[in-house]
This record gives C-alpha cells, structure tokens and sequence, in this order.
C-alpha cells in the first residue's frame, strides 16, 4: 500500500468516528504513522483528501450501477439487481457511506456540493433509463417522480441497516422494493417532477467527456497501473480509441478485463458511454 492509500484509508476511518470537521490533519498522521510533510506530499489540504476519497467511492457506486444496467439482459430482473448491487455496495464500503450520509447535508465545501451533484446526476441517468426500459410509454409523464421514489427508497433503507444497525436480507429487501417501485409505476398518474425542472437541474453538467479527454485520463492510469492484463487492455483500448482496428467484441472484452481494477472504473464508465455499450 503506498503513502497516499494509506492516508485515505487511515482518514476514512476517522471521518467515520468523528466526521469530517471534527477531524484534523495532526490527528490523521498520527494515525497512519507519518508527518505532516508526507500528508502534504500526497495531499495539499485536508479538503482535498476528502474530495479524493468521494473520487474514489463514488466512481465504484456510479461505475457498478451504471454496469449492472447495462449488462442484465432479463427486464424482469432488472430493478432487483439494481437494488441489489446498490445496497451491496453500501455494505462493502460501509464506512464511506456513512460518513457520506452524516455528512452530505453540512454544506462545508463548494467543491464538496458540486461533485456530490455530479455523481448524483449520473446515478439519475442510470435510474431513469431503467424506467424507460423497464416501464416505458407507460410512465412518460410520471417517470421523473420514479426516479426520486426510488433514490428515497435507496436512501431511507440505506439509513435502516448502516446508521441502525438493524440486521437486513438484501434478498428480501431488494424483491421488496421491486415491488413498491412496480406499484408506484403502475398507478402513480399525478406527476409533480417536470422535464423542464430536471433540465433545470442539468444545466452545468450537460457537457459531454471529449474523446482528448479521456485519453488525458487513460495515460494518467496506464503509468499508475503494474504491469497486468488491466495495464495491456487498457493500452489496447487507448490505441483503438485514437485509431479504431478492433471488433466491437474485443473492446467489449477489453471493458470486462479492466471493470473491476479500482483505477479503470471510471475509464471503463466512460468508454461505455463514449462507445454507447
């Protein structure tokens, strides 16, 4: 583990006990062992450890949900391995989500806002394309209100099990809210959440990620990555995006091998999009 895992691992778990203000700079190199000179060398405030950290979690949550769509073919399973996935997720990274959830509603930090807006819109995205493909015709006027029902569902629910303690089946959770959501989306016919507000809302981030863009992105990661079949695919994949040779199949491939490497998540997220898998 390198110096800066090591800071944002040590610090998740402080943020964790006692919250992000609570928290100093002196407490978190006395926790990992280190001075304050090795934090700065990684870090250059505690504002943008926290942002790193959000970086890091956040690009897992948006990359596995976005990822579960797209790759369940069944529409009848569809919600249910969404809600799945998510709460998964949460688990998994538990001390992330809860300091996320204790935290997010401090308003402490411009940056903080607009990234957490950032990611939120794109969880959104994922939500409402489920609803068109699941639902279609049948909820254009009330899809908008779907997809704010189903991130309180995941919200609420989420607050149950990781700030209550309270023991949880995932099983049980994720057929239980496949079926509220049916519900909703079957006889919900007074829509309060309008095309228009959520253009609204939109408005900054509607700027779509450049092909140069991602290349910036994908030569950062090849230097950060160890030699492995995540490094050689990725290699291949920048190649094919400056100059197409490959099938649709082998990028596809490509996507697979490097999906899960922490590095290439939210590269492999983009190339979807970019190649529109």
């Amino acid at each position: 583990m390198n110096k800066k895992q090591l800071i944002m691992e040590k610090s998740l778990e402080l943020f964790a006990k006692q919250g992000f203000e609570a928290t100093s700079i002196q407490q978190i190199t006395d926790y990992c062992s280190i001075s304050k000179g090795a934090f700065y060398l990684s870090f250059k405030s505690k504002d943008e450890l926290i942002l790193a950290l959000i970086d890091h979690f956040m690009i897992q949550f948006t990359a596995d949900a976005d990822y579960v769509v797209t790759n369940t073919e069944d529409d009848e399973k569809l919600f249910y391995e969404f809600y799945y996935s998510t709460f998964h997720s949460f688990q998994k990274h538990s001390d992330f989500t809860k300091v996320l959830m204790k935290e997010q509603t401090h308003s402490f930090n411009k940056d903080f806002i607009i990234k957490m807006r950032a990611y939120d819109k794109l969880f959104e995205k994922t939500i409402l394309s489920m609803i068109e493909r699941v639902y279609g015709e049948e909820v254009e006027h009330t899809k908008y209100d779907l997809v704010y029902c189903i991130k309180g569902f995941i919200s609420i629910y989420s607050q149950l099990f990781l700030l209550q303690k309270a023991p949880v089946d995932l099983n049980l959770l994720s057929r239980s809210l496949v079926e509220k959501t049916n519900l909703l989306a079957r006889h919900t016919t007074i829509p309060f959440i309008s095309q228009e507000m959520i253009q609204i809302g939109n408005e900054p981030l509607n700027e779509e990620v450049t092909k140069e863009q991602i290349l910036d992105i994908m030569e950062q990661k090849i230097e950060e990555i160890e030699e492995s079949i995540e490094k050689e695919s990725l290699i291949l994949l920048k190649q094919h995006l400056i100059e197409p040779t490959l099938s649709q199949a082998i990028v596809k491939g490509l996507l697979e091998n490097i999906r899960n490497h922490p590095h290439c998540k939210w590269i492999s997220y983009l190339l979807r999009g970019y190649y529109k898998f």
